[in-house]
């Protein structure tokens, strides 16, 4: 029998749904996650429940029924959606649209979340559980973040007013009726640079150049400036850079969800061939112009 409030006397069947670092269920119309072992170290509960209930007031995200001190949730089941991933956002007619209208809804919505999404100081809190740890950081890593300082001295330069952001949008965190795409687990987020989510789904998701089109014009309703769409560009490579670490995290705390050290070492070599490649420089430059 699940305990948790909510459903205190549910006994039903729990039908497992995905998740690479948590266990989540289906309970008849209700969804339960149950954080997994070493999230603590990394994650912010009271930031994720508050995301969570302003994303869902914001019409985004399904509503919250419980959220615990522990971080189990309990939320509202969407009947009807299939669980996003790479295949299916090239296979359903318009996906890319919905995803990117779904981000305009969170960013516009004037939601405040405690955390501020900041890259930098995000890597090197990562880099700093990972000193704790016994793993080995991919070749080059550290050269590749100093050359990440022009990056970070071109978006420095022209700031753009922070916005409610999911900062982690991995395919399986979206949910598409066909008609509406929702956004599901807030762990990651936080007040960030919209460009940020629109960059990283297009990496997330293996985008091709027009499904990446009609992400981005959905989110702008016309044609983005080559600042913007800079932002997006570096993004994608950043957002490589980042969860490379998180990916050693994973590994070091014998995650058995997959193989993290392949995922990081892959997300390494796609963050320095984008970064090798002579557009790359072009964006960065755009940005720095504003």
């Amino acid at each position: 029998m699940v305990k948790t409030p909510g459903f205190e006397a549910y006994s039903g069947p729990l039908q497992r749904l995905g998740g690479l670092t948590n266990r989540v269920y289906r309970a008849a119309d209700h969804c339960l996650r149950i954080p997994g072992k070493g999230t603590e170290e990394y994650i912010d509960r009271g930031n994720e429940k508050v995301a969570a209930q302003e994303a869902a007031k914001a019409g985004v995200s399904p509503e919250v029924m419980h959220f615990g001190a522990d971080g189990v949730m309990v939320s509202r089941f969407v009947e009807g959606a299939e669980t996003m991933s790479p295949d299916a956002f090239r296979t359903r007619a318009g996906s890319p649209a919905r995803a990117g209208e779904a981000f305009r809804k969170l960013h516009e919505s004037g939601a405040v979340f405690p955390f501020r999404f900041e890259l930098f100081s995000m890597i090197d809190g990562y880099l700093k559980v990972l000193s704790t740890k016994d793993v080995t950081l991919p070749d080059g890593y550290h050269d590749v973040v100093a050359e990440a300082g022009t990056v970070r001295a071109a978006l420095d330069a022209r700031p753009l007013p922070l916005a409610p952001c999911h900062c982690d949008p991995l395919c399986e965190n979206f949910l598409d009726t066909g008609e509406r795409m929702w956004i599901v687990d807030w762990e990651y987020s936080g007040m960030n640079d919209p460009m940020w989510d629109l960059g990283d789904l297009s990496v997330e998701a293996g985008f091709d150049a027009d499904q990446e089109e009609e992400m981005i014009r959905a989110w702008f309703g016309g044609e983005p400036t080559a600042a913007e769409r800079g932002r997006i560009v570096i993004y994608k490579a950043m957002c490589d850079l980042l969860w490379t670490l998180w990916g050693l995290i994973q590994h070091a705390n014998r995650n058995p969800a997959e193989d993290f050290w392949a995922y990081s070492v892959n997300r390494f070599e796609r963050c320095k061939a984008l970064m090798g490649t002579p557009d790359f420089s072009r964006h960065v430059e755009a940005v720095a112009k504003g």
